[in-house]
């Protein structure tokens, strides 16, 4: 009698965990990246929401980067995946509501979610849809990757004594 040996399936999810981690760190690090060099324009993109008072509206404009770079860089490695997933589903829905209002109230801005931002030139269209679009599968990304956090070539999963992935 032939016996032949398979190796076990690999479940899917731990490879798609994996592309949502890639997915939501290379959309944080090219954000982050985008605004870190001009926090000024940062703030400005922001203050143009019309939504925080000036003191605010400053310190999330320049604290927006840095946390939008290390969220990128903790999804990147798979550390802490969990939380970092759960602070992008939390941040996704914030500029999802950010830029619902600003459309509702007929503001024309640029979302400022890749570098530039504020105030729109004559002649110029917002593309509301197409960030809320964006913006709004980026949460349901990072909600389903708090929810399957575990993956594959993640630093979690070494640190929980090399168990890749969690069973569902």
């Amino acid at each position: 009698m032939n016996v032949v040996k398979t190796a076990p399936a690999r479940p899917v999810h731990g490879w798609l965990a994996l592309l949502a981690r890639l997915i939501l760190a290379g959309v944080w690090i090219a954000a982050g990246l985008s605004k870190i060099t001009d926090l000024n324009e940062s703030v400005r993109a922001v203050r143009a929401y019309r939504l925080l008072p000036e003191p605010a509206a400053q310190v999330v404009g320049a604290g927006l980067p840095m946390v939008e770079l290390l969220l990128g860089l903790l999804l990147l490695v798979g550390a802490v995946v969990r939380a970092s997933a759960v602070i992008s589903a939390v941040l996704m829905l914030g500029f999802v509501i950010g830029i619902a209002s600003a459309w509702a109230r007929g503001l024309r801005i640029d979302c400022g979610c890749f570098g530039s931002g504020g105030e729109l030139a004559a002649g110029e269209s917002p593309n509301y849809g197409w960030d809320l679009v964006r913006d709004g599968a980026l949460f349901v990304l990072a909600l389903a990757l708090a929810r399957w956090p575990s993956g594959y070539l993640a630093v979690d999963g070494l640190l929980a004594g090399g168990r890749k992935e969690e069973r569902p």
